[in-house]
């Protein structure tokens, strides 16, 4: 599965409509730390395929979600379920603590 590059035009249905927990990667080109956790987020849209939805936004092509959500640094992670943010995650993490924040949203 695949990381899907989402935008404020696609926020709401891939994200806020969503049937199952999504998490958003906020990044940005010329984020070092960003490029760094990227390759856990596509490790965990493998792992957990069809159990949570795994998308990235772009904060300077979509800066209106970075601002929706009070994005203050970045790399952060937002889990979202039923269209509420249930965890924020900022900074460079490491892959068991972005799973253990989702851990309990999924079925």
């Amino acid at each position: 599965m695949s990381v899907k590059e989402i935008n404020h035009e696609n926020f709401e249905e891939e994200v806020l409509k969503s049937e199952i927990p999504v998490l958003v990667d906020l990044w940005a080109p010329w984020c070092g730390p960003c490029k760094a956790i990227n390759s856990t987020v596509e490790e965990i849209a493998d792992d957990f395929e069809g159990k949570i939805k795994v998308v990235n936004v772009n904060i300077d092509e979509s800066p209106i979600i970075a601002s929706n959500y009070k994005v203050m640094s970045i790399p952060t992670l937002l889990i979202f379920n039923k269209g509420n943010v249930e965890v924020q995650i900022i900074g460079l993490v490491s892959k068991s603590k972005i799973i253990d924040k989702f851990a309990s949203l999924i079925v």
